[in-house]
């Protein structure tokens, strides 16, 4: 707790949407985007994933939510994970009511990770957990690089590129769990299919998925942002 105090005196948190610096260090974003983001509500926020309990996500993956994302995972921004991990939290709390065991993430490949130098996916599971008051356990391993998921059109060739990609990490029990699978952007749910179908297959009880967004196959293109995590808004 001290240490993050300090890190919020040195480095002022800033709205990962927008970039203004946050007023109160402890919420997740700005008023002006709390107003403003494309939140997901009801059922809206519910996406059936087979082998799992369904995926949450607080909100669509449109607006400003695709620039965000594309500064936490590409240009050097793992401190979103933090702020994202309130909203996902939040999410998880109002809409799943069954015990969880503890928080996972659907993992990087090891040449990604050497590229990027996080796991943005263990970043934002590490912000769920701590919001959760959960566990956070590493439960897989990506075993085969393969095309980025975002590159395909056809959920046939999503769930090709994805199957035998992942395997649980040795001396990893998850018998009888119940866990919260995470990851940044759920599109066809091929890959959240994947690593549940895995987790299952070593026996978890039940599987539930949380992502930050939801990607609609109808969206339209968006363009990247250009500037590391907001840095003319500092």
């Amino acid at each position: 707790m001290v240490w993050t105090w300090l890190l919020d005196l040195l480095y002022p948190p800033k709205c990962p949407f927008c970039g203004r610096i946050l007023d109160d260090p402890w919420t997740a974003l700005c008023g002006q985007c709390q107003e403003t983001v494309p939140w997901l509500e009801g059922n809206d926020a519910i996406r059936k994933i087979e082998f799992t309990e369904g995926c949450y996500s607080p909100m669509a993956y449109r607006d400003n939510v695709p620039d965000s994302v594309h500064r936490f995972k590409f240009y050097g921004c793992p401190s979103f994970g933090r702020r994202y991990g309130i909203l996902v939290a939040q999410c998880i709390q109002d809409h799943y009511e069954k015990p969880l065991d503890f928080v996972t993430w659907v993992p990087i490949s090891k040449k990604r990770l050497r590229i990027r130098g996080y796991d943005q996916g263990r970043k934002l599971a590490e912000g769920v957990a701590i919001q959760l008051e959960l566990p956070l356990q590493g439960t897989l391993k990506k075993i085969r690089h393969t095309q980025a998921q975002s590159t395909l059109s056809e959920d046939a060739q999503r769930r090709g590129n994805v199957l035998g990609a992942y395997q649980i990490l040795d001396g990893v029990e998850v018998a009888g769990k119940h866990i919260l699978l995470v990851d940044d952007v759920v599109t066809s749910g091929s890959t959240l299919e994947e690593c549940a179908r895995v987790l299952i297959g070593h026996g978890a009880a039940q599987v539930c998925c949380a992502t930050l967004a939801q990607s609609r196959k109808n969206r339209q293109n968006f363009s990247l942002g250009t500037e590391n995590c907001f840095e003319k808004n500092s």
